[in-house]
């Protein structure tokens, strides 16, 4: 049985939450990407809580980039979200790829990110 390229992805994503989950001390840094933006969100997965999120989609960079769907936004994404989890006091995280291969976008997120102060 073959499965879409969706499909493939959530089964993949599915396999790492299994392992992979946030506490209070060490919250879940968790990426989604589309084909136009890039989004990433800090999640309490006891509490069931976002603490902290960054998109392409954010008003503060909807002028500042020519597309959401690149290695630059992705940069500039990974750097916001690191700076308002510090902003928030968060330092270590534990990282959710999301299913998706690390290159490309999901790299460039998670480098600008350990740039940033986070430590994964």
């Amino acid at each position: 049985m073959s499965y879409s390229k969706i499909e493939a992805r959530e089964r993949r994503h599915s396999r790492v939450r299994k392992k992979v989950l946030g506490t209070t001390e060490r919250p879940r840094l968790n990426i989604f990407k589309s084909l136009n933006h890039i989004y990433a969100q800090i999640i309490d997965d006891f509490e069931g809580k976002t603490l902290a999120a960054a998109s392409s989609n954010d008003k503060e960079l909807k002028g500042k980039m020519k597309t959401g769907g690149n290695i630059e936004a992705a940069k500039t994404v990974g750097g916001l979200i690191a700076k308002r989890a510090l902003d928030k006091g968060i330092k270590k995280i534990v990282f959710d790829r999301g299913g998706y291969l690390y290159h490309g976008r999901v790299k460039a997120l998670a480098d600008a990110a350990r740039e940033g102060g986070l430590q994964f």
